[in-house]
């Protein structure tokens, strides 16, 4: 079981900048917690470790998220079923991560970002209205298996909330839903497999209030950024997690020069 004490001090340093930062990023654009702070462990350890150590400071950015955003939880209602397929999805996906190397997930991950990057990707809407409940599942099951093998779910759920056009104010309480029932599995799975004990969340604790208080500054930043403004820094955003994506899947197989692991 990984603990945050068999790291030096230079790392630990390092993750409490990350942490933070993946709070204020999350406060300003009301998500990508996950999204931004395991890619970036995941340079100094391997994923799963990086997973479990944002396990609880997600969920308390997920819940102050959830409770600052209570005059707009009633417009996620049509899609409390998307909450549920994503719940199955992370069950899943927090299993595989349990028994095997999830590093292969993050090439796959990273090249749909680069798809909807590039390509502009968009469903059909009105596909998406008449087939509802067959989108949610497939696209709540998918970023549920995301979310459980490499701790992003939104560069799946991005890709159906801008085809619908959902508006801002539903699309980002229904991504935090998804988000909180996503890793409270993913949690319940992996304390089943051993790899979650009451030691890690101690330790982890003083991390949660952290991000929560670095989500509480980046949401006092958020009514000053235009949409327009923050659907270009979404995209960065989503470019750079595809980037580093990318540069761990090589690195680790050993297909960059400065690989530590040899290849083959």
């Amino acid at each position: 079981m990984i603990s945050l004490l068999q790291f030096d001090t230079p790392v630990l340093f390092a993750v409490v900048c990350v942490i933070l930062f993946a709070g204020l990023v999350h406060g300003t654009l009301g998500l990508g917690f996950p999204m931004v702070a395991t890619p970036i462990l995941a340079t100094m350890m391997d994923v799963r470790s990086a997973i479990l150590i944002t396990l609880l400071p997600t969920i308390a950015v997920n819940i102050a998220s959830i409770v600052n955003s209570r005059s707009s939880l009633a417009s996620t209602r049509p899609f409390i079923p998307l909450v549920g397929f994503a719940m199955l999805g992370s069950i899943a996906g927090a299993t595989v991560l349990a028994v095997t190397d999830p590093a292969p997930f993050r090439i796959v991950l990273a090249g749909l970002i680069l798809l909807y990057l590039w390509s502009n990707l968009r469903i059909s809407k009105q596909w998406l209205d008449h087939n509802s409940l067959l989108a949610m599942a497939g696209f709540g099951v998918l970023a549920g298996l995301a979310a459980g093998t490499t701790n992003v779910m939104v560069a799946v759920l991005i890709i159906y909330f801008l085809s619908l056009g959902t508006a801002r104010t539903t699309m980002v309480p229904t991504l935090n839903a998804c988000f909180l029932v996503g890793k409270a599995s993913q949690i319940a799975v992996l304390a089943i497999a051993g790899l979650v004990g009451i030691s890690l969340i101690i330790e982890t604790a003083p991390l949660a209030l952290a991000a929560v208080g670095a989500l509480l500054l980046g949401q006092r930043l958020q009514s000053r950024i235009e949409v327009s403004t923050y659907q270009s820094i979404l995209r960065k955003l989503l470019l750079l997690l595809a980037a580093v994506l990318i540069y761990q899947f090589l690195n680790e197989a050993g297909l960059t020069p400065w690989s530590t692991r040899p290849a083959g």
